[in-house]
């Protein structure tokens, strides 16, 4: 890829972007984390919107005289072009995300079919990436899919964060929160995983079906009552008297079963900012680690991106300031507004564009890091100087479309969307703010 001009700012930031999501895509890392072939089967099991891409990253390193089977699911749109000459030995099924659907639960029986009749001598690999906990669901007696979907939507459409949500998923779920790993004993299983969540916890990828879950039946049901959100008076029955438990931390049939990450929010920040420090910027990381309300986040990255620029603070411009993490955006237009379209990193560049109000020294990228931002085809948008003078010339009122959620609807008339496609990997939230 051709270096941007660093006094092009927009072409910088799409740069640092484009360094993020390289660093990770499946195949650069995985070669590390595998293990050897075992003396039985090999079985391949994983879900998530990088998972087609990391099977294809298996496929390509494992030695070709060995045998390797198994299923993946990922999102919709998310399998990439295969390699030519890469046989395909691992199948990849497609469901939908955020909410689940009929696509995914057949994928997720398929998934606990091929988890049975496993020796000790077999070895299963486990895919998981984010999106995951949507992909493979299989509903816990006395659930339906539709109680799933309903839950999942109540949960994200309240602003709930993801280690709540997952919190949820992990109980009313059969595969979640360990269950799959439970499912393949007496095997070996050895996890590969690119983080999307806040401090890289393995439980919450995916809602860590293959590692040990340290929450328990009595936090799901205090979560479900934070949003009060109702069950089934059997299921809550079931939650209530530890039914529906998770294998925990030490327990024996997970013995001797291993976890790697291969990618995560911090090397993707950490790229981004040896391309800017190659740019001769200062590159900062805030954290990878930031939750909260896009709107609310974009207003302290607002504050610190002027401060900076009035030499105020301890950050040194010409410089950038990266963070990720996972925010939330609590839908809840005004009565007889109808919600526009997009996701977190389009509602923190609305936000960002208000407190900027047009602030000469900054420009912005926010983006999901797989390539599709909330309900919007964009990955994010951009923010520059003059974003809030080219709306109001074209009559766009900004407050209106934050109060409707709709950066789609205010990003692209200004031709400010950030379109990618699908990138095949997942690490979240990016955002960079370039300030001179």
């Amino acid at each position: 890829m051709r270096a941007a001009d660093p006094n092009q700012p927009t072409a910088l930031l799409r740069e640092l972007f484009a360094a993020a999501v390289q660093r990770a895509l499946p195949l650069q890392h995985t070669a590390a984390a595998l293990p050897p072939p075992p003396r039985g089967r090999t079985l391949v099991l994983g879900a998530g919107k990088a998972a087609a891409a990391m099977a294809q990253a298996v496929e390509a390193l494992w030695p070709s005289e060995a045998a390797l089977s198994g299923l993946v699911v990922t999102r919709y749109g998310h399998t990439p072009a295969r390699p030519a000459g890469l046989a395909q030995r691992i199948e990849v099924l497609q469901a939908a995300h955020p909410l689940p659907d009929a696509a995914g639960l057949d994928a997720a029986r398929r998934v606990l079919a091929l988890s049975a009749g496993l020796s000790a001598d077999d070895l299963v690999l486990c895919l998981m990436s984010g999106g995951g906990s949507a992909l493979l669901t299989l509903p816990c007696a006395g659930l339906t899919l539709a109680d799933l979907q309903r839950i999942n939507q109540r949960l994200l459409h309240c602003g709930a964060p993801i280690g709540d949500i997952n919190t949820v998923r992990k109980h009313l779920c059969r595969l979640k929160g360990g269950q799959l790993a439970r499912a393949c004993a007496p095997a070996r299983v050895v996890t590969l995983a690119i983080s999307d969540v806040p401090g890289d916890d393995l439980s919450l990828i995916a809602s860590g079906p293959s590692v040990a879950d340290p929450s328990r039946c009595a936090d799901a049901l205090a979560v479900l009552q934070r949003y009060q959100i109702e069950l089934p008076a059997a299921v809550l029955a079931q939650l209530h008297s530890g039914a529906l438990e998770t294998p925990k931390p030490g327990d024996p049939l997970l013995r001797g079963h291993t976890a790697h990450l291969i990618a995560t929010p911090a090397q993707s920040l950490q790229a981004a900012a040896q391309i800017a420090r190659a740019h001769g910027l200062h590159a900062y990381v805030l954290s990878d680690e930031i939750e909260g309300e896009a709107r609310e986040v974009a207003k302290v990255h607002a504050a610190l991106a002027r401060s900076a620029a009035r030499g105020r603070s301890s950050f040194q411009t010409p410089c950038v300031l990266l963070s990720g993490g996972e925010t939330t955006v609590t839908l809840a237009p005004p009565p007889g507004l109808s919600l526009g379209q997009g996701g977190r990193a389009g509602e923190f560049c609305l936000a960002l564009t208000q407190a900027l109000a047009g602030h000469t020294g900054v420009w912005a990228l926010a983006a999901d890091t797989d390539g599709i931002d909330g309900a919007c085809d964009s990955a994010g948008a951009l923010v520059r100087p003059d974003t809030l003078a080219r709306a109001q010339a074209l009559g766009l009122h900004l407050p209106d479309f934050l109060q409707r959620h709709d950066a789609c609807g205010f990003f692209a008339p200004l031709g400010d969307l950030l379109c990618t496609g699908p990138t095949f990997t997942n690490v979240n939230d990016f955002r960079a703010l370039l300030v001179r």
